[in-house]
């Protein structure tokens, strides 16, 4: 993926999940997220990085 910033929903579609699932991970920190106003964005290169870290479990 080639964006710098991703919306929940494309991050779902990156890692096949559910848009539900990844908001609530999100919302749990479980996932690199952060909130512009009402609006949650994640950082691609946060995301490989959290990629990354897990794979290593």
């Amino acid at each position: 993926m080639d964006k710098e910033v991703m919306t929940i929903s494309q991050v779902a579609d990156y890692l096949q999940m559910n848009e539900m699932t990844v908001y609530k991970l999100a919302q749990e920190r479980k996932l690199p997220a952060f909130k512009i106003g009402s609006h949650w964005r994640v950082k691609t290169e946060d995301l490989h990085e959290c990629i990354e870290e897990l794979k290593k479990q």
